[in-house]
């Protein structure tokens, strides 16, 4: 069924939910609509702050997702939560477990909670999150908290989707050295060390503070990562985060850096569709006989992959 995309944007930036879940949905379901939708947003977007949350599973991201959103509700913010899920294996959906960590905010207005699968995608963000993001930054939302799946080698894509990307660790959970392995010490802004009345919270906090001084050396004035001690499911600590974010925000617009992220992030955009539209043009001449021709002169030797490559992809730009 067609939607009336301009009533949608009017309805979503009016802040009916109802308007902003359908645009979604046509966001995740890649519809036919979806440049349409993009085209009418373009305008409206760039005023959000994105806050990207990682960290291993049971560190407590959701709970501290959760407590984030209270802090800058009594700020008087609009605030929107993308938590996306590990994609169930067999169906395809996400398992939303955040949204019933979050059941508290669920009556509030001024909050938007959507959970999104990855479906297989790497990095740790569903491929369609930064237009999902894109939507809700139109739609009014001051602040946009994106947590995502945990840490590991290829779950740290979130750094290159936020403005600021905030690192969470607990102690006992051997988090300092899987840190180092999963390279999370080179994308976090600011890092956070959860549940901090445990035993261990303090030799948590100090390793992390000793790797990061092992880290690359930093001028004066450079971003040094702050370590901030929280207990989430109270609420302890949790203005401390939000006044180093606000912090990184300032510093990042005072030496041009929130600038070149947000370009990088459309240019990285830019670059996934140019890719996903080629992938598509090529899966469409699997069966062409060119394609086949092509291989069989690599297989016979008569031709290296790189220029039988190289073929395909002239041959699909001067079609294009």
């Amino acid at each position: 069924m067609k939607q009336d995309v301009s009533s949608l944007v009017t309805q979503a930036r009016e802040g009916r939910p109802r308007a902003v879940a359908r645009l979604i949905s046509l966001v995740e379901g890649a519809s036919p609509q979806l440049r349409e939708v993009m085209a009418a947003l373009a305008p409206l977007a760039g005023n959000a702050y994105v806050v990207g949350l990682t960290g291993s599973p049971g560190v407590g991201k959701s709970t501290s997702t959760s407590a984030l959103v209270s802090a800058y509700r009594r700020q008087g913010k609009r605030v929107a939560v993308l938590a996306v899920d590990p994609s169930s294996p067999f169906s395809g959906g996400a398992l939303l477990g955040d949204r019933v960590r979050m059941s508290e905010h669920a009556s509030d207005p001024g909050v938007y909670i959507r959970s999104m699968a990855t479906r297989g995608h790497l990095g740790g963000l569903a491929w369609a999150a930064p237009q999902a993001i894109r939507v809700l930054d139109a739609a009014g939302c001051e602040v946009i908290l994106v947590e995502t799946v945990g840490v590991g080698q290829s779950e740290v894509e979130i750094a290159s989707q936020a403005d600021t990307s905030v690192v969470l660790l607990a102690p006992g959970m051997g988090d300092g050295i899987q840190a180092a392995k999963a390279g999370i010490l080179e994308i976090g802004d600011v890092y956070v060390v959860n549940k901090a009345d445990r035993d261990g919270a303090d030799a948590t906090a100090r390793e992390l503070n000793h790797m990061l001084g092992l880290g690359e050396s930093r001028g004066p004035g450079d971003w040094r990562p702050p370590i901030i001690k929280t207990v989430a499911a109270r609420g302890e600590g949790i203005d401390e985060v939000v006044q180093a974010l606000e912090k990184h925000r300032a510093w990042m617009e005072e030496r041009g850096v929130l600038t070149e992220r947000r370009r990088a992030r459309a240019a990285h955009e830019i670059e996934t569709i140019a890719v996903t539209a080629l992938r598509a043009k090529i899966a469409d001449l699997r069966g062409d006989t060119h394609v086949t021709a092509l291989a069989e002169r690599v297989v016979t030797g008569d031709l290296d992959p790189y220029g039988a490559a190289d073929e395909l992809v002239a041959g699909l730009t001067q079609g294009a």
